[in-house]
C-alpha cells in the first residue's frame, strides 16, 4: 500500500492513469476537480482496496479464532463480536471516502469486537495516508490512550497484559509512521510534478522571449543593412522617372548608382544570410561597423549626389566601445537614408560630439526639401528600430520635426 512513482503523462502512455492513486491524479489532473467531482478509481485504488479489505478479514479470522477456543466466552458474545467485525471488514471499502470518520468509529468498536481489529489497522493507516497530520496525531493519540484500557477490558490470550500492551503500542505507532511516509512521499512526488511543470513553462517563455528578441534583431540589423543600399536604388531610379530627359551624363552616373547600389545590397544579403545560416550572433560573422566608418559613409552618400556635412568632435574615436560606436553608425546610417529618401537634394548636417564619461551625442538634421521629391513608400520602422538599439545600449533616441519644416534625428549613448 505504498505510493508507487509518477508514470510519464505522454499521449504515447494512454494508460499512466491506471497505475497512480486517484489522489494523485486529481491533484495532476485539473480536469478532474472541476465542479467537485470526486476523483474515480483506477485500477490500482481496486487492487490496494481489496488486499486491504483481505488484511481485514485474515485479522479478523485469526482473532476470531482465538474466540472460539476460549469457553469463558458466552455464544451471543461470540456471534454479535464476529458480526461486527464483519460490517467493520466491508466498511474498509468505503476508507477512501470517510477516512477520519471510520477511523473514528474503530476506537469505541474495538472495546466490543476484537474481530475488528483488522478494519482497524486498515482505517489508521488510511487516515495518516489520506488526512494532514493532525488528523492522524489525534485518533492515533486516542488509540494509544485506550490501549492500555482496551487490553484490560479485552485480554490478549495468548500475551500476558504488560508484553500486548508494548506490543499494540509499536504497532499502532508503526502504521501510523507508515501512513505518514507514504502521504509524504506522495507530497514530495506532486511537489516535484508541480516544480517541473513551472521550470518547463519558464523554459517555453524563456525561449519564446529569445526567439522574439532574435527576431527583432535580425529584422534591425537586416534593415539598417539594406535600407539605406536600397533607398539609393530607389531615390535615382525615381529620378530617371522623372526625368527622362536628362542628359545621358546623369542617366548613366544614376544607373551606375543604381547597379552599384544593388550589388552592395545583394551583397550585405548574402552575408546576413550567412550569419544566419552558421547560427553567429549579432557581432560575429562578417566584419561590424565603427564609429570610424561615419567618414566613409558619410562619402558614400556624397558620391551617391547628397550634400553631406560632417561634423565630428570626438576626443578618440579608436576609444569608442565597438557596441557603442556601431549603434551611432546605425543611427547616422538610418538619418542618411530617410534624408535621402524624404529630403531629396536638402543639406544633411551629422554631428558627434563625446568623451569618456560624458557620453555620446549624436544628431542628423537636415532643413525642408526644395521642389517635388519623388515619392519614396516607408513605413518608419528604421527610426523603430533605432530607438530600440539605443535603449538596449542603455541610451536614448528622439526624432521629430525641426523648426523651419526640417527633420532631425538625436541621441546620446553612454561611453565609459
Amino acid at each position: 500500500m505504498s505510493s508507487d512513482e509518477t508514470a510519464s503523462e505522454t499521449p504515447a502512455f494512454p494508460g499512466w492513469r491506471w497505475l497512480l492513486p486517484s489522489a494523485v491524479i486529481h491533484e495532476l489532473d485539473p480536469e478532474a476537480g472541476r465542479a467537485g467531482r470526486r476523483p474515480r478509481r483506477t485500477a490500482r485504488d481496486w487492487i490496494v482496496d481489496f488486499f486491504g479489505f483481505l488484511l481485514a478479514v485474515v485479522i479478523g479470522l485469526a482473532v476470531a479464532d482465538t474466540l472460539s477456543d476460549d469457553p469463558d466466552l458466552p455464544h451471543a458474545v461470540v456471534v454479535t463480536d464476529q458480526l461486527l467485525g464483519a460490517l467493520a471488514c466491508a466498511a474498509v471499502w468505503l476508507r477512501r471516502r470517510w477516512p477520519l470518520g471510520l477511523a473514528v468509529a474503530t476506537i469505541p468498536l474495538a472495546f466490543v469486537s476484537t474481530t475488528s481489529a483488522g478494519a482497524g489497522v486498515v482505517a489508521l493507516f488510511t487516515l495518516a495516508v489520506h488526512r494532514p497530520f493532525r488528523y492522524a496525531a489525534w485518533v492515533g493519540g486516542m488509540q494509544l490512550v485506550l490501549i492500555p484500557l482496551l487490553l484490560w477490558v479485552r485480554p490478549d490470550p495468548d500475551l500476558s497484559y504488560a508484553p500486548a500492551v508494548v506490543f499494540t503500542l509499536l504497532l499502532t505507532v508503526a502504521i501510523t509512521g507508515w501512513g505518514m511516509f507514504v502521504r509524504s512521499k506522495r507530497q514530495l512526488m506532486l511537489s516535484l510534478r508541480d516544480r517541473a511543470r513551472r521550470a518547463e513553462t519558464e523554459a517555453r517563455l524563456r525561449a519564446e522571449q529569445a526567439q522574439r528578441l532574435a527576431r527583432e534583431a535580425i529584422a534591425r540589423e537586416m534593415h539598417d543593412v539594406l535600407a539605406h543600399r536600397l533607398t539609393l536604388l530607389s531615390v535615382h531610379a525615381g529620378a530617371l522617372e522623372f526625368r527622362p530627359d536628362a542628359p545621358r551624363e546623369e542617366v548613366a552616373r544614376a544607373a551606375g548608382v543604381i547597379r552599384e547600389s544593388a550589388h552592395e545590397a545583394l551583397q550585405d544579403l548574402r552575408e546576413i544570410i550567412g550569419v544566419l545560416r552558421a547560427g553567429d550572433s549579432d557581432d560575429a560573422g562578417r566584419p561590424q561597423p565603427t564609429l570610424a566608418g561615419l567618414d566613409t559613409l558619410v562619402a558614400e552618400s556624397r558620391e551617391a549626389g547628397m550634400k553631406v556635412t560632417l561634423d565630428s568632435r570626438v576626443t578618440d574615436s579608436a576609444a569608442v566601445p565597438a557596441s557603442v560606436g556601431r549603434t551611432a553608425y546605425r543611427i547616422a546610417q538610418e538619418g542618411l537614408t530617410n534624408a535621402r529618401k524624404h529630403a531629396h537634394g536638402a543639406e544633411v548636417t551629422v554631428s558627434v560630439t563625446g568623451a569618456p564619461g560624458e557620453g555620446l551625442a549624436m544628431s542628423v538634421r537636415n532643413p525642408a526639401p526644395d521642389g517635388q521629391v519623388p515619392h519614396v513608400p516607408g513605413s518608419g520602422q528604421g527610426l523603430i528600430g533605432l530607438t530600440e538599439r539605443a535603449t538596449l545600449a542603455g541610451g536614448r533616441l528622439e526624432h521629430g520635426p525641426e523648426d523651419g519644416g526640417g527633420f532631425g534625428v538625436r541621441a546620446w549613448l553612454p561611453w565609459r
